[in-house]
């Protein structure tokens, strides 16, 4: 009896310190942070169609919008969205400009170095739109990879990458915003637009007929996920079982037939 008694204090001795760092470590979530603030702030770069972009009122909309709404709705805080430029956003993060960044990020292992991801919400590739003199000439991202050839992307995101890893003899030009990358190519000032196939099919069917070709088969597999701070498990753990519930209840769905299968919102930003 003694010799059991001795085990199970020498358990709780063990155990005690755990369960504190435990409640300690949980006391110090974001997911408090953003109760006891009564506010869900939410870093994204409004320019990424169909994900986040500015209609004609100027306020932000779109697919991670409306994911973020009902986020914070299921949390019972307001929600506040913050414009950040997208070269900064992970920095932004990691000094508490905000809470989590929802802003079609596409999870890659160097990002995953410097923060945490939630599971995948949505899988998207590299697509390519194309100067509609070269119909019928290039017909994959591998036709492209020529000296002659110029192709554009925006600066810092895995359209860049792709190119510079896939198509690395092409002249590469990088822009600071998707439009301006994009419309260098109806402009004949370059050959091709590489980027996230959602993208490229909102810009084709707002300002390419007759000017582009889109090569709407992905070439690279991209997994878009929400972006927190390392070291917050019940964070994460809350944002998985949330998103297992949305995509569960029909919500995902919905926002998803409006935004991505969807055109009719594209009235309300052009």
């Amino acid at each position: 009896m003694k010799r059991t008694i001795l085990i199970l204090a020498l358990v709780m001795a063990v155990a005690m310190p755990a369960m504190a760092a435990d409640m300690d470590l949980a006391k110090k979530s974001t997911l408090q942070s953003i109760l006891k603030a009564g506010k869900l702030r939410v870093g994204m770069e409004p320019g990424y169609m169909p994900f986040e972009m500015q209609d004609k009122q100027s306020r932000i909309v779109g697919f991670d919008v409306d994911m973020a709404r009902v986020m914070a709705k299921e949390m019972g805080v307001e929600l506040e969205l913050v414009p950040t430029a997208w070269d900064g956003i992970i920095g932004s993060l990691l000094t508490d400009k905000f809470d989590i960044i929802m802003s079609g990020m596409t999870v890659t292992q160097s990002r995953n170095l410097k923060v945490n991801f939630a599971d995948p919400y949505i899988i998207v590739g590299q697509t390519i739109l194309i100067n509609k003199s070269l119909e019928g000439k290039v017909k994959s991202y591998k036709d492209l990879n020529d000296p002659k050839y110029t192709v554009t992307s925006k600066l810092g995101t895995t359209g860049e990458q792709a190119v510079k890893d896939l198509i690395p003899r092409a002249k590469y030009k990088s822009f600071e915003t998707e439009p301006e990358a994009a419309l260098e190519v109806i402009n004949g000032k370059a050959d091709a637009f590489v980027y996230d196939l959602p993208y490229c099919a909102v810009f084709f069917a707002q300002k390419g007929a007759g000017k582009l070709v889109f090569l709407d088969e992905p070439f690279t597999f991209e997994p878009l996920g929400w972006a927190i701070k390392q070291g917050d498990p019940d964070f994460l753990n809350w944002l998985n079982n949330f998103l297992s519930q949305v995509k569960g209840d029909g919500r995902y769905d919905r926002i998803y037939s409006k935004w991505i299968t969807g055109n009719e919102w594209l009235k309300e930003v052009q």
